[in-house]
């Protein structure tokens, strides 16, 4: 598998695109999709785990499909806050250059904020309660590795999201 310069798996070539929609002629009706950080940051994991490299092939292809404009991927102030935490220089350039595919991003206003305190009032922890919010204002699927937080999402049906593993999606998806 070919790697950039900055260790990206075959990804590199993709996201050189102009991911402009309407340059691209893109409906506005594909997909929308929220990776969390952990998703993110999943293809510069140790990958010594088997579920690890099947996640990270997940994400990977969810990105590939952002590529070529058959999925929307959504980022957030909130997202770029958390990534700019990453003390690992090299690893968050990496991350940073993942998001190149994004054609939305949700600004943290007060509805969101109103929402995230909704979230937590529900249990929900305030970082991951942030991301939700910012989630459900752009009408995106959320896809996260972290199989407690998707369960918090599935068993709240105040939250107005879908949450998924990115493997799972993909499956149920029939990709």
């Amino acid at each position: 598998m070919q790697k950039d310069s900055y260790g990206v798996p075959n990804t590199s070539v993709f996201l050189q695109i102009d991911h402009d929609p309407e340059i691209m002629g893109i409906e506005k009706n594909y997909p929308k999709v929220y990776l969390d950080v952990c998703c993110l940051c999943r293809p510069f994991d140790d990958q010594s785990s088997i579920r690890i490299r099947l996640e990270m092939t997940a994400v990977l292809e969810i990105i590939r499909l952002c590529t070529i404009n058959e999925l929307n991927l959504i980022t957030s102030e909130a997202i770029i806050e958390e990534i700019s935490n990453i003390p690992d220089n090299n690893k968050r350039i990496r991350v940073e250059k993942l998001l190149s595919t994004s054609r939305e991003h949700i600004f943290i206003d007060e509805e969101i904020i109103s929402r995230m305190h909704e979230i937590i009032a529900m249990g929900g922890d305030a970082m991951d309660s942030l991301h939700i919010a910012c989630a459900e204002k752009g009408d995106a699927l959320f896809i996260s590795t972290d199989d407690d937080l998707i369960t918090f999402i599935i068993g709240h049906k105040n939250i107005h999201i879908n949450g998924y593993n990115p493997v799972t999606w993909l499956e149920e998806e029939g990709r």
